[in-house]
């Protein structure tokens, strides 16, 4: 079975619960309905466990690293074995993003998952956002009680693919007590964060300007600045039922951004965040679309 198509997702928190919504495309749909006709592909590794929880050619866990600030610092860890991959929150032209449901959790208000930037894999199945080897989600906790511990129990569903695509299923328990080691892991992963800032910033790793791509088609031509020696790799999301393709940059440096759908009705302005990735660095920067796709 090739790998799931177009997806694009967008996380939501109702009620201290993060939840993930997707575009379901017919092959995305028909893993689902292989899932749903043989229950052991997605639950037969499921779980409940402090430590590895074992899936399809992977493995998860959930780690604790203690108060943060306001917060408690938690997170997700799956390792894959090699030549296999999971998805970004925004997985491309194929695959199957992480969903996370933490309803289970005791003294949680809110968990704000955060994203690694991925790596651009571009096979006969489109190009898609992937990580490779394994990936630390880390996640911010806002407890409903600052004075109380936090418990926290997840359920998560993930895609693992190399020549098909699996659905794997775990469900994690983290000790209230901070992990040292698995702390550091947390540390190092929202180190690792795109940083934010505005278009045109100084510094060797920017955005610096959007403007129409000159197509027939909406969409941007997005100029950028990276170190010499690196391989910049752009990545565009937008808001819900907006999808985008991403070129490799071209002779000039530049990054085609198209327009593939968008919801008839647009009007602007409309938020567009593009993460530049180059190395071990990632930027993000937010723009604005008219309605018709093109830049304000």
């Amino acid at each position: 079975m090739a790998a799931p198509g177009r997806n694009r997702i967008r996380e939501a928190r109702q009620g201290g619960v993060s939840s993930m919504t997707f575009r379901l495309t017919s092959a995305s749909a028909a893993l689902l309905f292989i899932l749903a006709l043989f229950p052991g592909l997605g639950q037969a590794q499921t779980a409940t466990s402090p430590s590895w929880v074992q899936g399809f050619h992977s493995r998860a866990r959930l780690l604790s690293g203690g108060p943060r600030g306001d917060a408690w610092l938690g997170g997700v860890e799956i390792a894959l074995d090699p030549g296999f991959k999971t998805y970004w929150r925004t997985p491309g032209d194929s695959g199957l993003p992480p969903r996370f449901d933490w309803s289970a959790s005791d003294n949680v208000a809110s968990v704000d998952v955060k994203w690694p930037p991925p790596s651009r894999q571009v096979d006969a199945g489109g190009t898609a956002y992937v990580y490779h080897d394994a990936v630390v989600l880390p996640a911010l906790v806002k407890p409903a009680d600052p004075a109380k511990p936090v418990t926290l129990r997840l359920t998560v569903d993930y895609g693992v693919c190399k020549d098909i695509c699996i659905p794997a299923h775990a469900e994690l328990t983290a000790a209230p007590e901070a992990d040292a080691a698995q702390r550091a892991a947390l540390e190092k992963a929202l180190a690792s964060l795109p940083r934010p800032q505005p278009l045109g910033a100084p510094g060797d790793l920017s955005i610096l300007f959007v403007a129409p791509s000159g197509s027939d088609r909406p969409g941007l031509k997005v100029t950028v600045r990276a170190a010499e020696g690196t391989k910049p790799a752009l990545f565009a999301e937008g808001p819900e039922n907006w999808y985008f393709s991403t070129s490799e940059a071209g002779p000039d440096g530049a990054f085609a951004v198209v327009v593939e759908d968008k919801p008839r009705d647009a009007s602007g302005p409309v938020p567009i965040l593009l993460t530049l990735v180059a190395g071990e660095r990632a930027v993000e920067t937010q723009v604005m679309l008219d309605g018709s796709g093109q830049p304000r």
